[in-house]
């Protein structure tokens, strides 16, 4: 058996997704904690909250206490991304009926995410939602910068490197190329200007999002189903 493959087996009932949708027609199925297609937008970043206690009494002193002395915990920071990554996931599963899968809150080696990943007819984007607080933003060749953050963010740089990574994982596990193409989705800006020299990272507003839908002639859809099923087994991101 190849390395990182899981085996499979017959499911009697079919199991469905985030979306509704079947998995794939072969019926084929992952033991729960494998299985990512169910995952929620956001899925990584609500686990860390729930496991940090921000929501009981103590925790919510804590942060109040720490926002008094002028800190600014990493919970409002997780809490600004997932409302984020629940914008952008709910554009992506409105693409459903267009015949596109998306798997949510992707983990990689290194505690990077990948927050969606989005396969289908236009083929397979690896889309990273950051939060911009309406900001005016300036996405250059590697990093975005904002008006409200004195330092910039390498935001361009890791989806473009996560997209890569996710590229040859999905190679691998198919047994084909897979292209995984990044997008950045900052998601609450007032504004986004993007460098006439950044053309392989796609820039979005979350207004954008369901353009990806137009997108098509890139994967047979016997090619699009089984991007999905290797991208849902969460075994396989292990070597990414």
């Amino acid at each position: 058996m190849a390395e990182g493959v899981v085996c499979v087996r017959e499911r009697p009932d079919g199991k469905r997704s985030a979306n509704g949708k079947e998995f794939d027609p072969e019926r084929l199925f992952l033991p729960p904690d494998d299985d990512l297609a169910p995952n929620r937008p956001g899925e990584t970043l609500r686990a860390r909250l729930d496991g940090s206690g921000a929501a009981g009494p103590s925790g919510r002193a804590r942060l109040a206490l720490a926002r008094l002395l002028g800190r600014r915990p990493v919970e409002d920071a997780w809490r600004r991304a997932l409302a984020a990554e629940q914008c952008v996931g709910a554009a992506l599963e409105g693409l459903a009926s267009g015949g596109w899968d998306v798997v949510h809150s992707i983990v990689l080696p290194g505690d990077a995410i990948v927050s969606h990943l989005l396969i289908g007819p236009g083929g397979v984007f690896g889309i990273a939602s950051r939060p911009a607080a309406r900001a005016r933003v300036r996405a250059g060749v590697s990093e975005v910068r904002t008006d409200r953050e004195r330092h910039p963010q390498p935001y361009v740089r890791e989806a473009r490197h996560d997209a890569a990574r996710a590229s040859l994982v999905l190679s691998r596990g198919c047994g084909f190329l897979v292209q995984v193409r990044p997008v950045l989705v900052l998601v609450g800006a007032r504004s986004v200007d993007v460098s006439p020299e950044l053309d392989d990272v796609r820039v979005l507003e979350e207004r954008d999002v369901p353009g990806l839908g137009a997108f098509g002639g890139v994967l047979h859809p016997d090619r699009s189903r089984r991007v999905h099923t290797v991208a849902r087994n969460r075994r396989v991101w292990l070597w990414a």
